[in-house]
């Protein structure tokens, strides 16, 4: 039986009915004390109560009576006397007329600053009147509205009999009776100056008794006098009423008290098996509710709490008491799946672990301890200075060892920083190819990189130097090359022309000097126009141009010199038309650049491609030709200056065409760059769409 016992104790049918026990007896006993505490004024102490005149429902209607006559006897007396002003509370009258003479002081021009507030408030009182008037009325109006409301209270206490007096105004429902006839009902209530009477005498044990003693001592003057008495027809309705639900409350009570030990042992039942498949297995077998971090799911229980609060706020405000209990068999049943994901977790041992704050804080930790190993040499001395008195006054005893560690330490980083400091020293010497070598991940190890990384930029910055040295100094040489041989045969032609008698040959000599002063020019206007667009200093007018008609229409207006050069152009495009945005003047010099350019220097009889190509924001455009010369420069040497293809600069070019161009690109918001493979030559351009 016992075997039989611990092979179904946690299987899941058995769960899923101690489940269901748990969650309905708990529902239960919420909507069993709810509605017990609607009926009973949220009281449970009825059940214990052993008659009507020793229950709360007998003193409040007690203590309500006698308040109300208190109020009518001590405090307003009569309709007249409110009317008349005597039931004006004094105080209140002040605060109010204090706030008018603040407002008189601020607002009024009859408020004299140089008078005292004395005969400033006797001002005040005159010009104010009207409205401490009206202030005076509503004090009297509200006491008549809160006279005649006690009125009408006491008139619904049927069955109840009720006089006050204070000798001149009586307050009843029974007129002309005495204290003689009031003792003639089975229950009463005769309060004087002198003395103080109930009926029966098992009032006086009711725990509230203290309540009516409050107002019995009201009634101090000698004609003050009240009398309360109730009849047979309200005790028997009363006391049946309160029969009715003290026996309601006590069933209640025994249901309550049932379904919670059920309650109580289902719940005890479920916190053993949850999570296990037997008594002895150690696995915990979690599920996807499980998987959610516990903090979050505790802020899901206050929600569901509150949510039900609101619910049965809702509920009363609209009495469907009907809906109570479903309402609360749905919210506690995901509370109890909360809370059970809740205790296998603590059986999982993972309570604190699994949360999103215990996260967040490991990765804070982690954080700092990572920012330590490889952070700021600042925070570290910080750390250091704050942390290592802490640590010898933690391990006193072993404070030796501490000091020798901490010393051990401290010469490990004074070694890396003399090594990162003779580095320094050479590099400053000269020596940029010293390496300073400092292990570790440490601030003084990132120096040490950081200083190497220095050097290697100084190396490249030398290199760079050096590089543009040597292109200065032959930029010279082109230029003095180009501009000397042109300048040289006008010199020797003119001396020639000052001699020849010959005028045939003075023709030729003329010819040769107007020839040579044309390229003199053409190269003093190409270096002209590089220092302009260069520098940037030429006016630009942004449009839109079709690309594809601006390379054709220019091709056809140079077809003599495509033919000379025995060139086949090929245009390979997507679209009819290509536009982009551009300087159409600018954009074609740059092209006729390049044009020339292919002219001078491709091979005659081969191809050249004009590939268009476009992207979201741009248009490429790809020119390639075969080059008659053989390139073997760098793309970055053959756009400097006077840098021509043929290196014996045997042709008529200046060396100036491919600078120009690459300015003349770039001030139109293009780019420019060129490709050098063997003796292919490729320009990209890339222009905004």
């Amino acid at each position: 039986m016992g075997i039989r016992l611990k092979k179904y104790s946690h299987s899941l049918f058995i769960k899923i009915i101690v489940f269901i026990i748990v969650i309905v007896s708990f529902s239960s006993v919420i909507t069993i004390t709810v509605n017990v505490l609607e009926r009973s004024d949220g009281r449970f102490d009825i059940a214990f109560e052993k008659s009507y005149y020793l229950s709360y429902e007998f003193i409040r209607d007690s203590e309500q009576i006698q308040f109300n006559l208190t109020q009518l006897v001590n405090e307003y007396n009569s309709e007249e006397n409110i009317l008349n002003g005597g039931t004006i509370n004094l105080d209140e009258l002040d605060r109010n007329k204090d706030r008018l003479f603040e407002d008189f002081k601020q607002n009024s021009k009859s408020y004299n600053p140089n008078v005292t507030d004395g005969e400033n408030y006797e001002k005040f009182e005159e010009v104010y009147t009207d409205k401490i008037s009206q202030i005076k009325n509503e004090l009297i109006e509200e006491d008549i509205r809160k006279y005649k409301a006690i009125l009408r209270i006491l008139k619904e206490f049927h069955d109840v009999i009720y006089y006050g007096s204070d000798g001149e105004n009586v307050f009843t429902n029974r007129p002309n009776i005495t204290k003689d006839d009031i003792k003639a009902y089975p229950s009463y209530i005769i309060i004087t100056n002198k003395e103080q009477i109930v009926y029966p005498d098992e009032i006086k044990e009711n725990r509230r008794y203290d309540w009516l003693s409050f107002y019995n001592n009201q009634v101090e003057q000698q004609d003050d006098v009240m009398y309360i008495a109730y009849t047979e027809e309200y005790l028997n309705s009363s006391i049946e009423e309160w029969q009715r639900n003290k026996v309601i409350v006590t069933n209640s009570l025994y249901k309550i008290t049932g379904l919670f030990i059920g309650f109580i042992l289902a719940f005890i039942y479920l916190i053993f098996v949850i999570g296990r498949k037997n008594f002895g297995d150690k696995e915990i077998y979690i599920n996807f509710v499980d998987s959610i971090y516990n903090d979050i799911k505790v802020l899901i229980s206050l929600a569901l709490i509150m949510t039900w609060f609101a619910s049965m706020v809702g509920l009363h405000d609209i009495n469907l008491y009907w809906a109570m209990f479903p309402i609360t068999l749905f919210i506690a049943t995901l509370g109890l799946i909360i809370v059970l994901s809740l205790i296998k977790q603590m059986k999982y041992k993972t309570l604190m672990k699994h949360t999103l704050i215990y996260r967040l804080l490991k990765k804070i930790v982690v954080f700092f301890k990572e920012l330590y190993v490889s952070g700021s040499i600042g925070f570290k001395v910080v750390s250091i200075v704050i942390g290592y008195p802490i640590i010898v006054v933690l391990f006193y005893y072993l404070s030796p060892l501490v000091i020798g560690i901490g010393v051990w330490l401290a010469m490990k980083k004074l070694k890396e920083y003399k090594a990162i400091q003779e580095g320094i020293e050479k590099v400053k010497e000269g020596d940029f190819h010293h390496k300073i070598n400092v292990s570790g991940d440490g601030e003084l190890a990132k120096l040490a990189k950081e200083m190497n990384t220095i050097t290697d930029g100084l190396n490249k910055a030398i290199a760079n130097e050096l590089k543009s040295v040597r292109l200065k100094t032959e930029l010279i040489t082109n230029v003095s090359h180009d501009i000397r041989t042109p300048l040289t045969s006008i010199i020797t032609y003119v001396d020639l022309l000052k001699k020849e008698e010959d005028q045939g040959k003075v023709k030729e000599y003329i010819d040769i000097i107007e020839q040579k002063s044309q390229r003199l020019k053409i190269l003093t206007d190409d270096l002209f126009e590089a220092a302009k667009a260069s520098s940037g200093d030429i006016p630009v007018n942004l449009e839109q141009i079709e690309l594809i008609s601006l390379i054709t229409q220019g091709l056809g207006e140079l077809d003599d010199k495509v033919q000379e050069a025995k060139l086949d152009f090929k245009i390979n495009h997507s679209t009819d038309k290509v536009f982009i945005q551009a300087d159409g003047k600018l954009l074609w010099r740059a092209m006729e650049n390049l044009l020339s350019n292919i002219f001078k220097y491709a091979l005659q009889g081969s191809r050249v491609y004009i590939n268009i190509e476009e992207t979201e924001n741009q248009v490429i455009l790809v020119i390639k030709n075969i080059s008659a010369y053989e390139l073997n420069i760098s793309s970055d040497e053959l756009m400097e200056r006077f840098k021509r293809g043929d290196e014996a600069r045997s042709s008529q070019g200046s060396g100036l065409g491919l600078s120009i161009t690459k300015n003349l690109i770039e001030i139109q918001k293009g780019s420019f760059h060129i490709e050098i493979d063997g003796d292919l030559f490729k320009v990209i351009i890339n222009i905004p769409k």
